[in-house]
C-alpha cells in the first residue's frame, strides 16, 4: 500500500510539473521540434518522456526492451507504432522507452482530465472522438499531419485497454492511417502492465515491464482498401512476439 501511496503523490506532483510547463511553453509559442528522444526534441518530447520515467521509477515498475535496433532510425523519417494496450503502464512504458518523437492516439475523453488534457493537446497527442465519425475522421487528419511534421504516432489498435489482459479484436482506423501516411509500421508487445494496474484497479502491484518490438511492416504502395489485411498481418506479429514471452524466449 506504501508503494501505491507514493505512485499517486508522484502522479499528482510529476503531473502537474510537466503539464503546466508544456501549457507555458505553447502559450509563449515555442514551437514543436521532433527530435531523438530522451528530450531530444524539446520541451513537449520531455514532458512526455520524463513524465513517463518519473511514473515508472515511482511505481518500482523498470523497462527492459528487445528488438529497439530493429526500428528504422529517427533520421529516416517517422513511423507508425502499434502496440497492445492493458493498462495505462503501457503509455508510460512506451513513451519512456521508444526511441524519437513520440506521440499518442487516443480517446477525446482523455481531455477532460484537469491541466494533463490540455497539456495533452499543447504537446500533439492526437485526441480521436470516436462517438462522431466526422470528428473521428478530423482526428485521424491531425494524426496524418503529425507524422508528416516528423512524429511517430503509438496507436493502441484494439481501441480500449483489455479488462482480461488478452489481446482483443484489432480494429481498422489505426492502419488506414499508415497506409494514408504511407510509413511503416512497427508491431510492439508490451508484457506485464496488466498485472501491475489493470483497467479499472486502483492498487499497483510492482512488476518489471518487458516491451518487445517487431520487424516494421512496410505500407509504401499499399492502398487503403488493404488496409484490414495490414491489420491481420500486424496483429499476427504482436501475437508471435507474445508468443516468444509467453515461451520465455528473446525477442529475436
Amino acid at each position: 500500500m506504501i508503494a501505491t501511496i507514493r505512485f499517486y503523490f508522484v502522479l499528482l506532483v510529476s503531473s502537474f510539473v510537466h503539464a503546466a510547463t508544456v501549457i507555458v511553453a505553447a502559450l509563449l509559442g515555442v514551437n514543436q521540434r521532433p527530435g531523438g528522444g530522451g528530450g531530444g526534441g524539446g520541451i513537449y518530447d520531455w514532458g512526455t518522456n520524463d513524465w513517463a520515467r518519473d511514473l515508472l521509477d515511482a511505481a518500482g515498475t523498470p523497462v527492459r526492451a528487445e528488438g529497439l535496433e530493429r526500428i528504422p532510425p529517427p533520421r529516416d523519417g517517422p513511423v507508425v507504432y502499434a502496440a497492445n494496450h492493458s493498462s495505462m503502464f503501457d503509455i508510460w512504458a512506451l513513451a519512456a522507452t521508444l526511441p524519437g518523437s513520440v506521440r499518442f492516439v487516443g480517446k477525446q475523453e482523455l481531455a477532460k482530465i484537469p491541466l494533463v488534457g490540455r497539456a495533452m493537446v499543447r504537446a500533439g497527442h492526437i485526441l480521436i472522438d470516436r462517438s462522431n465519425p466526422r470528428r473521428a475522421l478530423a482526428g485521424y487528419a491531425r494524426a496524418g499531419a503529425v507524422i508528416r511534421s516528423g512524429v511517430s504516432p503509438v496507436v493502441f489498435p484494439e481501441g480500449t485497454r483489455s479488462r482480461t489482459g488478452k489481446l482483443q479484436p484489432f480494429k481498422n482506423a489505426p492502419f488506414g492511417l499508415a497506409i494514408a501516411a504511407q510509413v511503416p509500421v512497427v508491431p510492439v508487445y508490451v508484457h506485464h502492465t496488466f498485472e501491475i494496474l489493470p483497467k479499472g484497479a486502483i492498487r499497483v502491484r510492482p512488476r518489471p515491464i518487458r516491451i518487445l518490438v517487431g520487424d516494421p511492416i512496410p505500407t509504401a504502395g499499399l492502398r487503403l482498401d488493404q488496409r484490414q489485411a495490414l491489420r491481420d498481418r500486424v496483429r499476427a506479429a504482436i501475437v508471435a512476439l507474445q508468443a516468444r514471452v509467453d515461451a520465455g524466449a528473446p525477442a529475436g
